[in-house]
């Protein structure tokens, strides 16, 4: 049994989503909610594989979405009926495992589940041709605490107040950025000092 949880903050597509996994004998509708705050505020039990809506009423970021809820242990399949390139490739870039519009029917819908279930990515046309049409420079894959360090130090903090910031010892601190760097100067990108990194933390969106 697969067990589903859903963000939308459309209620009909709720129900009726809630319909339909009743006729599907092995995926389970555990948990919905219209925000992921809501979401990870209230949900229960164990989830397998999260439902989320790429663009929600609350106004909050898709990829910042998929982020928090990968960090809380959950695998993520992103749903839209249009999105701008840049906006699918963000949320893969947070740690999303599938993309899939809704004008897919319910069986396509059903076997992209699965697939994330299996841990095993979901591409399909939209995202081919939004990885396509994305410009942006190229990221590095920053861990939680990468990317943490970064952008308390590339905001203007020192190293040693960073440090207090996150609850971790500056030489650990240290080590993080170090990484950061390396990663950065591996990809060609300008990293040596603060001004650099706050600039690539403009460019990649990491605030």
């Amino acid at each position: 049994m697969i067990r589903v949880a859903a963000v939308d903050d459309d209620r009909m597509l709720l129900d009726g989503l809630a319909t339909w996994v009743r006729s599907v004998p092995d995926l389970r509708l555990v948990a919905t909610a219209a925000t992921v705050d809501e979401l990870l505020r209230d949900l229960a039990g164990p989830v397998d594989v999260v439902l989320l809506d790429l663009v929600l009423r609350d106004r909050s970021a898709a990829a910042e979405n998929v982020g928090r809820l990968v960090s809380a242990g959950h695998r993520v399949l992103v749903l839209s009926v249009w999105a701008r390139p840049d906006q699918v490739v963000a949320t893969f870039e947070a740690g999303a495992s599938g993309y899939v519009t809704k004008d897919h029917d319910l069986a396509a819908l059903a076997a992209a589940v699965r697939e994330v279930y299996a841990e095993r990515p979901v591409f399909s046309t939209e995202l081919a041709f939004a990885c396509l049409g994305d410009t942006r420079p190229v990221r590095p894959q920053l861990s939680p605490r990468e990317r943490a360090v970064l952008l308390a130090y590339a905001s203007g903090m020192t190293l040693k107040a960073a440090a207090r910031h996150l609850g971790i010892k500056p030489e650990t601190a240290r080590t993080y950025l170090d990484r950061v760097k390396v990663k950065y100067h591996d990809l060609g990108r300008p990293s040596r000092t603060k001004l650099e990194l706050a600039e690539r933390v403009r460019e990649d969106q990491l605030r």
